[in-house]
């Protein structure tokens, strides 16, 4: 089962094929092409597959249809490093396994691990495979981050706008991200609003911006000395 209790199911609306979140107006990645900007963002601001090795483990706040796990585990396979990756994502509203297998159609490189996906989402909160070993964390970060016995050599802060969710960004959430990252470890995030990379910075992370994807024109990354 997931680690929390599914608490309210994430409704959609549609914008040129790309899910758009109605509890925070927003869409859940590039309207342009979100395969593109998850490798750009979030493995190019980890510095992977150059880093991956046997036992990686990556944390994600904001798991969404699952289009960046489909992504560092196409990744991962790629690399052709040894025994499984290890995946955990917090999510405070999850979507619906059917909503999840919508989106992710549009990806060809989704085709295997969706109705793993979809699994998942239905309750059961695990994938595991040779390749992969991925938990779903359900309910709020601020809660479940703290809680975790867990630590990350690589963090994807994906969730939607400071502007809307800033629950998600707050510096007591920002310091627990901090203290469950490994020596060493880093963190990418399409954000680069100021309030976002100075809790980052409080937290003991060296915060750099660099070029984000798209339109976007800059994003933020940092490790964890």
């Amino acid at each position: 089962m997931a680690e929390n209790q599914r608490t309210e199911e994430h409704s959609l609306d549609w914008r040129e094929g790309v899910p758009v979140s109605t509890l925070f107006d927003d869409p859940f990645y590039s309207l342009e092409n979100g395969l593109a900007e998850t490798r750009h963002v979030f493995l190019s601001g980890n510095d992977l597959p150059a880093r991956f090795a046997p036992g990686f483990r990556v944390a994600e706040l904001g798991f969404g249809t699952g289009l960046n796990l489909v992504a560092v585990h196409e990744a991962w396979v790629a690399s052709g490093t040894p025994g499984p990756l290890t995946v955990t994502s917090f999510e405070a509203f999850p979507v619906s396994p059917a909503e999840a297998l919508r989106a992710l159609a549009h990806f060809p490189e989704a085709e295997g691990l969706a109705p793993l996906i979809a699994k998942a989402l239905s309750g059961s909160g695990r994938i595991e495979t040779p390749t992969l070993n991925f938990t779903l964390v359900v309910g709020d970060a601020r809660d479940t981050v703290p809680a975790w016995g867990g630590v990350a050599d690589a963090w994807f802060l994906d969730g939607f706008s400071p502007a809307k969710n800033p629950e998600l960004w707050e510096p007591g959430l920002m310091q627990a991200v901090f203290d469950h990252t490994a020596a060493g470890g880093s963190f990418a995030t399409y954000s680069a609003a100021g309030a976002v990379r100075r809790a980052l910075g409080d937290a003991g992370f060296t915060v750099e911006r660099r070029t984000g994807y798209g339109r976007k024109r800059h994003m933020s990354i940092g490790v964890k000395p």
